[in-house]
């Protein structure tokens, strides 16, 4: 299972002002960055902060599974796959964002799917969506104009 993504999501990617992630117990390796979770979270880390404004702020990506899936399970894949914009995301699913989540099913390993395969398709798509987020905010550079927000990178080197 593979995930893309687009952010520009209002909420924060990062615990606080600092540098860990918010879906650091999903990465592997050091894919976005390897710093883990921080030695704690405050409760100043727990303040919502928020970026852009009214529509200004969306994130739209795409799950895909070489699954053979029906609508209905490709329908219920992407729904799960909401769930990782949650787990990589602080505040998610705000009203101020326009977030949407596809999923593709390519049928290429021609096993049917049934209840208990499709769950853990959902529970991966998940897991695999926020890492895409992290992965996308890790690998991401400042938009080159006068007031652009700095990307990690610039705030906490690679």
């Amino acid at each position: 299972m593979g995930a893309l993504v687009a952010v520009n999501a209002v909420g924060n990617a990062t615990i606080g002002d600092g540098p860990h992630f918010w879906a650091a117990p999903y990465e592997q390796g050091d894919e976005f960055g390897g710093r883990g979770w921080p030695g704690a979270i405050s409760p100043d880390d727990l303040a919502l902060r928020f970026k852009g404004g009214s529509g200004q702020n969306t994130t739209i990506a795409l799950v895909a599974t070489d699954a053979v899936l029906t609508k209905a399970q490709c329908k219920r894949l992407a729904l799960a796959a909401h769930d990782g914009l949650a787990r990589a995301l602080r505040p998610a699913h705000g009203a101020l964002d326009g977030d949407i989540v596809f999923a593709a099913a390519t049928g290429h390993s021609g096993a049917p799917s049934d209840a208990f395969a499709l769950t853990e398709l959902c529970a991966t798509a998940a897991d695999v969506l926020a890492r895409a987020v992290a992965r996308g905010v890790h690998a991401a550079t400042a938009l080159p104009h006068a007031g652009a927000l700095p990307s990690w990178r610039d705030r906490f080197g690679g």
